[in-house]
């Protein structure tokens, strides 16, 4: 076996920036590319997830919309919210410039085995569609408790 010294002056300078490295695992890392639609803006919306002692709550950031544009679906403990709504302009409306869309889009979340999911309940509020998850009984936190001993 041959052992070879590198001096630090002969490595090759990193051809990535932090700002790069952040993009791709961004991009990699997320349920659906960052940048979809094409003009930079992130396609998907934001997703709170907020827990209480009794449930689960996704809040999704999704203004403009209509909940009839809305599907939630459950099977097989994946929780999947879709999106269709297109934007109805006249036919003599010419669009000068464009920053939002009304599109369509698509997340999933796998739900854990302490989720009730026949009891999952939903509502589009302000702009915010908000999933309530409720924890199964025996996954909700339990009293301390005194133990006898016998």
């Amino acid at each position: 076996m041959t052992l070879v010294h590198v001096k630090p002056a002969l490595v090759r300078p990193r051809l990535a920036t932090p700002a790069f490295d952040r993009l791709i695992n961004e991009f990699f890392n997320a349920d659906f590319p960052a940048f979809a639609n094409g003009n930079g803006m992130k396609s998907t919306p934001s997703v709170n997830v907020v827990e209480t002692a009794d449930n689960f709550r996704l809040e999704i950031a999704a203004p403009g919309f209509e909940k009839e544009n809305f599907q939630v679906h459950v099977d097989k403990n994946l929780l999947t919210i879709e999106v269709q709504a297109e934007r109805q302009r006249p036919q003599d409306a010419r669009v000068r410039k464009q920053e939002f869309n009304y599109g369509a889009f698509k997340r999933s979340f796998q739900l854990p085995d302490t989720i009730d999911a026949n009891s999952i309940d939903a509502a589009y509020v302000n702009g915010v569609l908000e999933v309530t998850l409720p924890k199964k009984e025996e996954a909700k936190p339990q009293p301390a408790r005194r133990i006898e001993i016998a």
